[in-house]
């Protein structure tokens, strides 16, 4: 108990380390256009790391992922499954918001991926969902998976194992899809059900 204490403490410290150099970042020009930075926040031994784009413009104005409407998508697709967001840990690829909630750069995304592989690094989750393409294309692309479209790959589950992380990724449709398309809800909802079963094996529940 007290050698997990410990492990808990460095991976906070570990995760201030990080937010405090997204705050002082300055290696793209998002910063002089956000309001707050948002670096992620959750669970650090989580059962489940999900991944976004980039904040939007509740999230800008909050410092903290996924509290605008795709947020409440989001929170009712992890009910649907019995997962709360305290047992999760969120974050995006980039931590500022494009101007107008544009697509990222790749320049950007250069820039600004070393905190997210950090992240991963500190709370190896068993379970890494990547929600929307250019989280799926980042994530695939570093495990050496070729990324397709999203239409493609939502749902599927892919293991991979090397010295930093051994984990299912799974991705996702992005919840924003299901605010502008209801439709998009029920694919989210079956999606979601992978995860479920994922960490079911996991734990030896079948």
């Amino acid at each position: 108990m007290l050698y997990m204490s410990k492990i808990n403490v460095i991976k906070e410290e570990e995760m201030k380390s990080i937010e405090k150099g997204v705050r002082n970042c300055r290696k793209c020009s998002l910063w002089e256009t956000r309001t707050n930075p948002v670096v992620g926040e959750g669970s650090l031994d989580p059962k489940v790391m999900f991944i976004g784009e980039a904040p939007g413009y509740n999230e800008d104005k909050e410092g903290r992922p996924f509290v605008g409407k795709a947020g409440k998508v989001l929170d009712e697709l992890l009910e649907s499954i019995g997962l709360k967001r305290e047992e999760i840990y969120i974050t995006n690829v980039l931590k500022c918001r494009p101007p107008n909630n544009r697509d990222p750069k790749s320049e950007e995304i250069k820039a600004c991926t070393p905190y997210l592989d950090r992240q991963i690094s500190i709370v190896k989750p068993s379970v890494i969902c990547t929600l929307g393409n250019f989280a799926t294309s980042y994530i695939l692309e570093k495990f050496g998976i070729k990324p397709e479209n999203i239409g493609k790959l939502h749902g599927k589950v892919y293991r991979v194992k090397n010295l930093m992380i051994d984990a299912s990724i799974i991705p996702l449709y992005h919840p924003a899809a299901a605010v502008y398309n209801p439709e998009m809800k029920a694919i989210l909802m079956e999606d979601f059900r992978k995860i479920k079963s994922v960490l079911n094996k996991n734990s030896g529940n079948v």
